[in-house]
């Protein structure tokens, strides 16, 4: 993981104090709330629904042992015992009290931690694969590039108040992960006809009330200008972006007013100025970064040990924990665990105390005292000998952690909602609930097979319902809490966004029209199809039928 140097700390601390004593002449009436607010934002501090929400950075959702154990300890302290992991790799405390937050960001800064630029109008936290460095179909391990953006875009004084907050996401395997194609900037590592590695930039993406799939403004960008390139698109960005209307804000209006190609062109003529120029990114300067992010003293194993494989045959529960939980490993007798955050009772991506100490414990046990928060609002330990598999699987249950659903129906992506938000139109806690809880036969959510599920509680989209092959939006009708389901969307290398199959459900009817959707799929699916392959080969008038029949 990257290690603060001098003028890291120096930077970190300096902005706690600056923040300290805004807080403090806030709290004694010498600074009005208009005056704050934007003074709050830049260290990730938010007014909801019923108390302050601190959200803290974790880059590119990397995490060292020692550092979750700082944010179990900040929320003993601090907080009401839990916090809750983000699809920005983020983690948020929802309870802190608006004169001790300064306190928090002192703690945070003890272990190298931060909330700079969770919020604002500038370019927030840059989010990647979660297993970046240990996924098999890995072409370039992107983290010291995560790591190089980190450092350009924090405190970047020419983008620190652009027209509307700047979203970048980094992809390096063949398997887009990082959602690339719903960012402002999505870049994707890939090669030329000469080998050569460099990224496909993917400008114009984003959620929230307008939903749009980026599109390709250079296929092959060479790595070395990445910077001049970014800085290339930000200014063109923050001079044509518009700024007397905060929904057409965002670059993805942007480049559709524009068009794709008049974007690019004059992205182009921008870049000429700054091609080759001083940000241009050395040999040298890469490999300072990619330092920080070397293998670690990997044994040398074989795959599939005796024991592993004979608990597999014996105990179907660890097995079936083992096929949707872990991931195999770009070396052999390795794999990566999934912590499942999705437990029925529990609000998807809420994590305690307890379980930070004890994953933060288990990450230096069975691995190399690294974690992985992973946008699916899950946490992953990414170095695990299959030998210990087992242990692990144990360990997991006692904690809440091994619900064997990752990627299947009940694993879902899932905003606070409007028990906290105070920009929620409804609640998504309590319907998750009632969607996990209808669902919790696992036989058949295993034999429904692999299903997105996203849920927001309004159209910012913080839950990316765009994106789920199943998504919920919650909306307001007249002072009310109803559902819109959309059907069809999918993130990754060929990411579509889902269409509304209807009317909008009261709260008791989503988990009924959950069922009769699978019973639809179950009905219609061919061999070894998956739900989202079945929606894209049938269209939505079987769900439509189904749903809205008065008599099935």
């Amino acid at each position: 993981m990257y290690r603060y140097d001098e003028v890291d700390h120096r930077i970190v601390r300096e902005r706690v104090e600056q923040f300290r004593d805004q807080t403090q002449r806030f709290l004694a009436g010498q600074l009005s709330e208009d005056e704050f607010r934007p003074l709050r934002l830049m260290n990730g501090l938010y007014v909801q629904r019923h108390a302050p929400m601190l959200r803290v950075a974790i880059p590119y959702g990397h995490l060292a042992s020692h550092q979750l154990r700082k944010l179990a300890h900040i929320a003993r302290q601090y907080d009401k015992s839990y916090a809750h992991l983000t699809t920005r790799q983020n983690i948020q405390f929802n309870w802190p009290e608006l004169a001790r937050v300064p306190d928090i960001l002192a703690e945070l800064a003890e272990v190298e931690m931060h909330a700079i630029q969770t919020s604002g109008n500038c370019v927030r936290n840059t989010t990647t694969d979660a297993f970046a460095g240990v996924a098999q179909d890995e072409l370039l391990d992107p983290r010291a590039y995560c790591e190089i953006i980190r450092q350009w875009s924090t405190l970047h004084p020419e983008f620190a108040f652009l027209p509307r907050k700047f979203k970048i996401a980094v992809s390096g395997s063949v398997e887009d992960r990082a959602a690339t194609q719903v960012h402002d900037i999505g870049l994707h590592v890939v090669r030329n006809e000469a080998g050569e590695v460099g990224f496909k930039v993917i400008v114009g993406g984003g959620l929230g009330r307008t939903p749009i799939v980026g599109e390709v403004v250079k296929s092959f960008l060479p790595t070395r200008h990445l910077l001049t390139y970014l800085d290339a698109v930000l200014r063109v960005y923050n001079r044509f972006g518009r700024r007397d209307n905060k929904y057409k804000a965002r670059i993805k209006i942007l480049v559709k007013a524009m068009t794709v190609e008049a974007f690019a062109a004059k992205v182009e003529d921008e870049w000429l100025h700054l091609k080759d120029g001083p940000s241009t990114l050395r040999d040298v300067d890469v490999a300072h970064y990619a330092s920080f992010f070397i293998d670690p003293d990997y044994e040398q194993l074989s795959a599939n040990p005796p024991e592993f494989s004979s608990k597999l045959a014996e105990e179907p529960a660890f097995a079936r924990w083992v096929e949707r939980n872990t991931r195999l490993h770009k070396r052999a007798g390795y794999r990566s665990v999934v912590l499942s955050l999705k437990k029925t009772g529990v609000p998807p991506g809420d994590i305690s105390a307890e379980q930070m100490d004890a994953a933060a414990d288990w990450a230096d046990r069975f691995g190399y005292g690294e974690l992985r928060v992973a946008h699916e609002q899950n946490l992953i330990l990414p170095d695990v000998r299959e030998s210990d598999l087992y242990e692990v699987w144990q360990l997991a249950k006692s904690q809440g952690f091994a619900t064997p659903n990752i990627g299947l129906l009940t694993d879902i992506i899932c905003c606070p909602g409007g028990d906290f938000c105070s920009l929620a139109n409804a609640r998504s806690i309590p319907v998750a609930e009632a969607i996990q809880t209808r669902f919790e036969d696992l036989d058949y959510l295993f034999d429904l097979g692999d299903i997105d599920c996203n849920f927001s509680g309004c159209m910012n989209a913080c839950g990316h319902h765009h994106i789920g092959n199943i998504g919920i939006l919650g909306v307001d009708k007249n002072g009310e809490e109803w559902y819109q389901i959309t059907l069809g969307g999918s993130q990754g290398s060929h990411t579509t966004i889902g269409k509304v199959i209807g009317p909008s459900f009261a709260q008791a009817d989503v988990p009924l029209a959950f069922e009769k959707i699978m019973t639809v799929y179950l009905e219609q699916r061919a061999a070894g199809e998956r739900f989202i392959e079945t929606v894209r080969r049938i269209g939505l008038d079987p769900f439509k039928e189904r749903v809205y029949a008065k008599h099935h």
